[in-house]
């Protein structure tokens, strides 16, 4: 009797680790782990007269929407941008009326000059449904600020609608001599809603002087896809 007994018991111990290990492989099944995506980007430089622009260091962190709805993502960007800037007329800079969106301003990247010699503004293109690969200026968008200090970290909520282009600044330096100026910008939050499709994005950076003698360059990142 105790050796049946004895049988029993193993028998009931396996069967109920087999149920255990099936509900297991259920559970995993139904909540599976979505892994963020890194991208490093390539650096990048422009020059006119006298201004020259240098991007290193750029990368995005590509993460799912938690809500799991396919409308909304977080890219994580960084990047270590540096202007050296010659031959400006020094010239302080005076009350700012902050950047003018594309709608307003076609062209001008979502920038604006305030009076100071030089004007360096960083940001991204993010585009829904929409290849940004040979973006430069002229897009029709909307702009969203940031709050935050430049050289910080802060989140830049990008709404966005399928077949639209949006110059979304992160911050904005003025310049009122000629030097060497650094933008440092780590894990900058850039969040893409309402974007029913694929997103992509691309950095820029812009510098303006402003007088009779007037410059403008821009600098363009790689596009990279935000899912």
């Amino acid at each position: 009797m105790s050796t049946n007994k004895s049988r029993r018991n193993r028998a009931a111990v396996r069967a109920a680790a087999a149920g255990a290990a099936a509900l297991g492989v259920g559970l995993a099944m139904a909540a599976p782990a979505h892994a963020d995506a890194f991208v490093r980007l390539p650096g990048g430089s422009a020059h006119g007269d006298g201004l020259d622009l240098t991007r290193t260091s750029e990368s995005a962190q590509i993460s799912p929407s938690l809500a799991g709805n396919g409308l909304g993502r977080t890219a994580w960007v960084s990047a270590h941008i540096v202007l050296k800037a010659s031959g400006l007329k020094e010239s302080a800079a005076g009350p700012n009326n902050g950047p003018a969106g594309e709608s307003a301003s076609p062209g001008s990247n979502g920038t604006s000059t305030d009076g100071a010699a030089a004007t360096l503004s960083v940001g991204y293109i993010v585009g829904c449904q929409v290849n940004v690969g040979s973006a430069s200026v002229g897009f029709t968008g909307s702009l969203n600020a940031l709050t935050s200090a430049p050289t910080g970290t802060g989140t830049l909520s990008v709404p966005i609608t399928p077949g639209q282009v949006v110059f979304a600044q992160i911050d904005y330096k003025d310049i009122e001599k000629s030097g060497t100026y650094y933008f440092d910008y780590d894990r900058v939050q850039l969040q893409v809603q309402n974007c029913a499709g694929y997103a992509q994005a691309r950095s820029f950076v812009t510098v303006e002087t402003t007088g009779s003698n007037h410059r403008k360059i821009n600098l363009y990142g790689k596009p990279f896809s935000i899912g």
